[in-house]
């Protein structure tokens, strides 16, 4: 799984200087590490996000300890993989019965990031396609998880999302 992700990585051409900065230290940390895939082995671990798109725009939701919006996403179960947790974070944080592309999951952006308790965060941000309903977090979830238009989601996602949600709007958007 390491070398699967590692030449996605390298794969990428970076849609801003954010991510730029980010596939580098992406490899570089991945490299280095043991056990990338566990958030009990190194402070440095691998995470997973989905970007939820749909007929309504994109899902956000307002991450309950950083108080930014955000897409959903998380830490990878053992034996699961990055996709397969960016799937399951985005089921359990929104509610929705999301899916991967038909052909498919679709590595979309790469995200290096302070995480909670000292933690850096090597996060791959999968796209993922969400029902015509609206979301219904869970208790012990952000209840702050909705439907934005991409104008909106853009003008209100944390910084290191926009470069993300700029690449797929002209796939989605009629409106771009």
């Amino acid at each position: 799984m390491r070398s699967d992700i590692r030449n996605a990585v390298l794969a990428r051409v970076g849609v801003d200087p954010r991510e730029v900065r980010s596939l580098l230290a992406f490899v570089e940390h991945l490299d280095l590490l043991e056990h990338p895939f566990s958030e009990d082995a190194d402070p440095v671990h691998v995470t997973a996000s989905a970007i939820v798109v749909g007929s309504r725009g994109v899902v956000l939701h307002l991450h309950k300890r950083l108080g930014l919006w955000l897409q959903p996403g998380g830490h990878i179960e053992a034996g699961e993989s990055p996709s397969d947790g960016a799937l399951r974070e985005a089921r359990e944080e929104t509610g929705l019965d999301v899916w991967h592309p038909v052909n498919g999951p679709e590595l979309v952006h790469i995200d290096v990031h302070p995480g909670p308790r000292g933690h850096t965060h090597l996060d791959v941000r999968y796209l993922v396609f969400g029902p015509d309903a609206d979301p219904a977090p869970p208790l012990g979830e952000s209840p702050d998880a909705r439907w934005f238009s991409w104008a909106e989601a853009i003008a209100i996602a944390d910084e290191g999302l926009v470069g993300a949600l700029r690449l797929l709007r002209p796939r989605f958007d009629p409106e771009s």
